[in-house]
């Protein structure tokens, strides 16, 4: 089948299960213009309505404008102009979103940067950016203090964690990181300087030009920077939000990190393309996010599974509402979604808002390549085979291909996942081998496996390199969790390759056992034989913790060296 076919084919296929009331087109409600005239637009027809809500502090969207120019205007008056690059080495804050509207409103480039990083993670993307002006957090101070001086930062803004929150916070302040003074920083500029500077003029801006180098996890090599415009940042949060159902001035709760991608995309681009309150948390905090649900009358949030189990079984659920909670969003990072996780939620929360997996996606297509929005009937998107995360955006195509030939596979075939949108990064930042790589004839080769099915959706099953190959047949690690998931002991169960000289690898299941229950290793293993083909039953190892990154996903490489 040539690649038209496959295309026609595959939509046609889609076509049967699109959900009414997402458009099959790219709809641009403001036209594509700026994000810095969409957030102009919204401090002149709803100034006096929320933009940002941070612990007590409501900032207006005639504010959020008006704090923006300013710190256009600061950066401009240490001489950033368009194509620099300034880092934001900045926690969940307001500061965060003003800096990046700041910096999208000169046609400079933003650079986030985590929080969480040391001193040779901290060094490399400052020098690989070539940031020449950061913000930072007052507690990080001395990390930037021992590399600074192998970087090309030149001007340093520093802030605190809850400068911008209120004294009379309706839900707890987290533990702040403790302020680390270090002399070379005494006189840098604060945020006094920045709501003093002179608010920068409006400027017309080339949506195709550098705006972003979002940089990848690492899990190959030091993380490349990720080439993002702001055209394909409107791209991402139109199809979003409208992908998902979520009308214009709803209200978005984001309490993951917005230095990272998605919550980029959640607690910043989407609110301000469709004029919604972003409902902003420095970390997870059930208790928090129930009262805040509640409060601010949330439309949708973002999280893992555990983190909704975690709402499900709180007390503090019973006495608040979440009836506004059209669209609870979740990743199964750790825990799986299954039809009894959604009951739970349903009952636990009286809403009709269902809870389903958001979409497939990664930092080279700025994420929200799918979505299950319409799929739940009868739990149609959880009682198939595993790793199902929905059908493309409008505007994406999607192929599953030969790992060899690059040629379409039939649907069902396994196979290398590919696809191309108006959102696929222009490249990795000074890497062109990796970039010719990655990007052959306008397609993004994901190095991720799985088909397409007979509705014409996705299913994500593996990263290429994780995929276990047992006497020559492979074994999908996702496919292997989801089915050992649905044993009712099984809590988590995250699946490696092991070494076997007899079978080249065998995959190994290590397995978190519900509190409580009993079942042993080789009756579990047992049970699995009579769920898979039998080159895919993993030896099971039980474990009462996993090692975690720092964005909440388990360190599999670890695991698998364990099993040496």
């Amino acid at each position: 089948m040539n690649i038209d076919d496959y295309l026609t084919e595959a939509r046609r296929r889609a076509d049967a299960r699109w959900p009414a009331d997402v458009p099959r087109e790219v709809q641009y409600p403001l036209g594509e213009i700026s994000i810095g005239d969409h957030l102009r637009h919204w401090a002149r027809e709803t100034p006096d309505d929320v933009a940002i809500a941070f612990y007590g502090t409501d900032i207006t969207w005639a504010q959020y404008d008006e704090l923006s120019d300013r710190a256009a205007g600061w950066l401009t008056s240490v001489g950033v102009k368009a194509g620099d690059r300034v880092g934001v080495y900045l926690p969940n804050s307001p500061q965060f979103l003003i800096a990046f509207a700041g910096i999208m409103k000169l046609g400079a480039v933003h650079v986030p940067i985590n929080t969480m990083f040391k001193e040779h993670e901290l060094e490399h993307e400052l020098s690989n950016a070539d940031v020449s002006v950061l913000f930072v957090l007052d507690s990080c101070l001395d990390v930037l203090a021992n590399v600074i001086d192998k970087t090309n930062v030149r001007d340093v803004l520093v802030t605190s964690a809850y400068a911008l929150a209120s004294d009379n916070s309706p839900v707890p302040l987290p533990d702040a990181p403790a302020a680390v003074p270090v002399e070379r920083f005494a006189d840098a500029a604060t945020w006094d300087d920045l709501i003093a500077a002179d608010r920068a003029p409006a400027r017309n801006v080339d949506l195709d030009a550098l705006a972003a180098l979002n940089y990848t996890g690492g899990t190959t090599g030091l993380p490349k920077g990720c080439e993002h415009t702001q055209r394909h940042m409107l791209y991402t949060a139109v199809t979003t939000n409208a992908g998902n159902g979520i009308p214009q001035r709803s209200v978005l709760l984001c309490h993951v990190p917005i230095f990272w991608i998605a919550g980029e995309d959640v607690g910043i681009l989407m609110p301000i393309v469709s004029g919604s309150t972003s409902v902003l948390l420095a970390r997870w905090d059930a208790a928090s996010v129930i009262a805040l649900i509640d409060r601010y009358k949330v439309t949708m949030t973002l999280g893992t599974v555990d983190n909704y189990i975690e709402i499900a079984e709180h007390p503090a659920t019973a006495d608040h509402d979440f009836t506004s909670l059209s669209q609870p969003l979740t990743m199964s990072f750790i825990a799986r979604l299954s039809p009894e996780v959604r009951e739970q939620w349903r009952k636990a929360t009286r809403s009709d808002g269902i809870l389903r997996e958001i979409a497939f996606g990664m930092t080279e297509t700025h994420t929200m390549d799918t979505s299950t929005y319409g799929l739940q009937t009868d739990d149609w998107d959880l009682r198939g085979e595993p790793g199902m995360v929905g059908l493309p955006m409008p505007g994406t195509d999607i192929m599953v291909v030969d790992p060899v030939t690059h040629e379409p596979l039939p649907f069902r075939d396994r196979g290398d996942i590919i696809l191309r949108s108006p959102a696929v990064m222009n490249g990795y930042w000074q890497r062109p081998d990796a970039t010719a790589d990655a990007i052959r004839d306008g397609w993004l080769h994901t190095g991720d496996s799985g088909f397409i099915d007979e509705a014409g959706c996705l299913h994500y099953l593996a990263r290429e390199k994780d995929m276990i190959k047992v006497s020559g047949m492979s074994v999908f690690p996702s496919e292997v969790e989801t089915f050992l998931c649905r044993h009712d002991a099984v809590e988590v169960a995250a699946v490696v390759p092991k070494a076997d000289s007899r079978r080249g690898q065998i995959p190994v299941a290590f397995v978190k056992l519900v509190e409580g229950a009993q079942v042993t290793e080789d009756e579990l293993r047992d049970w699995a034989k009579t769920q898979m083909a039998t080159y895919k039953v993993p030896v099971i190892q039980f474990v009462d913790e996993y090692p975690m990154t720092t964005t909440g996903k388990i360190k599999k490489a670890e695991l698998a060296a364990s099993t040496d």
